[in-house]
């Protein structure tokens, strides 16, 4: 899955260009520390893939009820921690907050290895959600507040690019720590334990980096602001940049006001959230995570051995961040519509192939590799066009005073679809097996693709000034994006 894109608001003016120095190899470090965050986000909700089936094969979760609850209770804990961290990252500033979140991945994923039942485990991993939340909001945030306005979208982009890269990262570890550990029953604790690493790193790092400046100036820290801006621009930028963030910080106080019945005040805004929601909702249910979840056992039911599904499943990981890295770098060459047309398109086809291969072609290894083949394919392609797209439409649609209200609500809604697929998935699965369960996600990607159709407008090629104005007038229903 991925997190949200902050994009920029329009700035003050012109502003000296970018040039390299010391400031930039700075940045970068920065950047690199903070996204920290979302590869322990990627990791925490990747490992349980191939630890599932360890559990299962030692009793230690007893039925697929079990087994649903436990998986995505991570999810609740997201929702939950999406909704409020962002608050107290406000409040209490995003280097103290991420700092936190760094103790509590640590905390909860120790708690996750040495948990004496699947209740316990299940109640840690929902503190480990909160984290995978918090995370979510806050490390996007801080990263778009250092960036300059002409990186942001890429350097917040780098956050997506590394959730995909730690869910590869956990599924590779399984592979091979499962196939060396094969026979011992505690194999399961060895892959969640790996996720202590990266948030030691991330505790340490952040020591090293400077709290965000817009944040300072929010606080009325001027100075210490620009100090900051002087570590990661040349001295004539970060003069000229603090007039834009002292804007958008009166902006962005002003939106914080915002309630989320502001967004039903009017018909435009009401058909604007319907949309968020429709595209928050929409994509979940692709699927998506129920791959990044339950794939080793989705590959093991396809006919798989157990230590062979696990590696097989690698390819999984490896091609989602392929994807990811495409997608990142066509995004603004192509319509927003288009990409997600095509990409709905994509997943209900790849959904009924599996089904079918399922359904039809007897147990063994070709019924395997086939369905391999498609579950590869699916993920590039959601990878490659809904999962990022969906992000960056949702920053875009909502007006400035209620973007971040507008991005609580969906994003709120959007962890507790996830929730709900990733329960039901193995439920449905065990009482109607494989095929039939493929079959049903091809439904409801064939309705999203109605959906986006018929209710999403083209975004791409107006800037947020623009698109506020085309959404309140309802030109955007009816015109062609600008260029």
């Amino acid at each position: 899955m991925a997190t949200a894109q902050t994009s920029p608001a329009s700035g003050t003016g012109a502003l000296p260009p970018l040039v390299n120095g010391p400031h930039t190899k700075r940045l970068g470090v920065v950047a690199v520390i903070a996204t920290f965050g979302g590869l322990l986000f990627g990791y925490d909700t990747g490992v349980i893939n191939g630890a599932l089936q360890p559990m299962l094969d030692s009793g230690f979760v007893p039925n697929a009820t079990a087994e649903g609850f436990m998986t995505s209770s991570i999810l609740i804990g997201a929702a939950i921690g999406a909704f409020f961290i962002g608050r107290i990252s406000d409040a209490w500033g995003r280097k103290p907050t991420i700092n936190t979140l760094a103790v509590l991945f640590f905390l909860a994923a120790v708690a996750c290895v040495l948990a004496p039942s699947w209740e316990f485990l299940m109640v840690s991993r929902l503190f480990l959600g909160v984290a995978v939340g918090g995370a979510s909001v806050t490390v996007p945030v801080f990263l778009a507040e250092l960036a300059p306005t002409e990186n942001r979208g890429g350097l917040v982009s780098r956050n997506e690019l590394m959730i995909v890269t730690g869910q590869l990262a956990a599924f590779a570890i399984n592979a091979v720590i499962g196939t060396i550990w094969s026979e011992d029953g505690n194999v399961w604790r060895y892959m969640l334990s790996v996720a202590v690493l990266p948030a030691i790193a991330l505790f340490i790092g952040m020591f090293t980096v400077p709290e965000s400046p817009r944040w300072l100036l929010g606080k009325g820290r001027r100075d210490d602001a620009l100090a900051v801006l002087k570590q990661i621009r040349a001295a004539d930028r970060a003069e000229a940049e603090m007039a834009e963030v002292e804007e958008l910080a009166a902006q962005e106080a002003e939106a914080k006001r915002a309630r989320i019945s502001d967004l039903l005040a009017a018909p435009w805004l009401r058909k604007i959230l319907f949309i968020g929601i429709g595209l928050a909702v929409a994509q979940q249910l692709t699927g998506i995570n129920s791959i990044m979840y339950y794939g080793t056992q989705v590959l093991t039911e396809s006919g798989f051995s157990g230590s062979t599904a696990l590696i097989a499943n690698v390819g999984s990981g490896i091609i989602a961040v392929l994807a990811m890295v495409v997608a990142l770098r066509v995004i603004n060459r192509f319509g927003r519509r288009t990409m997600l047309v095509f990409g709905f398109t994509g997943t209900t086809v790849f959904h009924l192939l599996i089904g079918l291969s399922s359904l039809v072609l007897p147990e063994g290894t070709l019924r395997a590799v086939v369905v391999l083949v498609f579950v590869i394919c699916f993920v590039g392609t959601m990878q490659g066009t809904i999962g990022p797209l969906v992000w960056l439409m949702l920053s875009e649609i909502f007006p400035l005073k209620l973007r971040g209200v507008g991005m609580g609500l969906t994003v709120l809604i959007l962890w507790l679809t996830n929730f709900a697929v990733s329960t039901l998935f193995p439920i449905v699965v065990s009482a109607t097996g494989i095929s039939t369960t493929f079959f049903i996600f091809a439904v409801l990607n064939a309705l999203a693709l109605v959906f986006a159709i018929t209710k999403v407008p083209e975004t791409n090629g107006r800037s947020l000034e623009q698109l506020e104005e085309d959404f309140s007038t309802g030109a955007i229903y009816t015109q062609k994006a600008r260029g």
